[in-house]
């Protein structure tokens, strides 16, 4: 027997009752609570800075002598908290995937522990670059295009938590939209479907991206395009890396098989 076997079947032998699962689960919880509630406090103490970095995009933008309100008396201090949240968040990402990970790895066979370790790398890894993509590439140009369509004599004043709130939803946009490629694998590794089946359905998935940039992005097209067009790219990576795994996954079963 090898050792790949063998493994399997410690996996297969070692079942956990659904109380003891219960009990990882929430202490898997509590850990990613608490590493997020340590991250905030150091984030919060540089929340006004950090603040003015989102900001950028849209105050380099403005008009000299433009800038943001508070149309809400708790804005200026809510919108710095609630940005410290969610920075933390983003920030402890690796370590929440690495939970989830610890929590769902002693089920995994052998096989399936080589290719998730890699997929949960790669996720936080495109996350974040789709979080760098919107700030770097999608804010500068959706901003400026709101500004110069903006009517002549109107002065164009964001509320803080208004923008704050569009900013994070555009930054879990596009890290999610980064995340097609992971998903495409996770599909044709699961058996769900195969690379050929998801390359007969291209138009109807380009039709989906453009209905869900359409969904999650404001309601212009410069924003819509801006995601749809990575998410579709995206697909096609995701499609051909699936392609390259498949054949390669064939090819070690023929030599095993021999």
């Amino acid at each position: 027997m090898t050792s790949q076997n063998k493994d399997d079947n410690a996996v297969d032998q070692k079942q956990q009752p659904f109380l003891e699962h219960i009990v990882e689960l929430r202490s898997r919880i509590l850990r990613s609570l608490g590493f997020v509630a340590v991250l905030f406090l150091p984030i919060y103490y540089f929340a006004e800075p950090l603040f003015a970095w989102v900001a950028d995009p849209l105050m380099s933008r403005l008009p000299a002598g433009a800038g943001m309100i508070a149309t809400q008396v708790a804005s200026p201090f809510l919108a710095p908290f609630k940005l410290a949240i969610y920075a933390a968040i983003f920030v402890g990402v690796p370590f929440l995937l690495h939970q989830l990970w610890s929590f769902v790895s002693p089920g995994l066979y052998r096989h399936e522990k080589r290719f998730a370790l890699p997929l949960l790398v790669s996720s936080v890894v495109l996350f974040y670059c789709g979080m760098a993509f919107s700030y770097f590439l999608v804010f500068p140009i959706v901003f400026t295009f709101f500004i110069e369509i903006s009517p002549t004599g109107i002065s164009m004043m964001t509320d803080i938590n208004q923008y704050l709130d569009f900013v994070m939803k555009m930054f879990l946009a596009f890290g999610l939209a980064f995340e097609i490629p992971v998903a495409t694998l996770l599909m044709v590794w699961s058996g769900l479907t195969t690379p050929e089946a998801m390359a007969a359905k291209r138009p109807y998935i380009i039709i989906g991206c453009f209905v869900l940039g359409m969904f999650l992005t404001p309601p212009d097209v410069v924003s819509q395009l801006l995601l749809a067009l990575p998410m579709w790219l995206l697909f096609e990576v995701g499609v051909v890396l699936a392609k390259f795994v498949s054949r390669k996954e064939a090819t070690k079963g023929d030599h095993e098989a021999g």
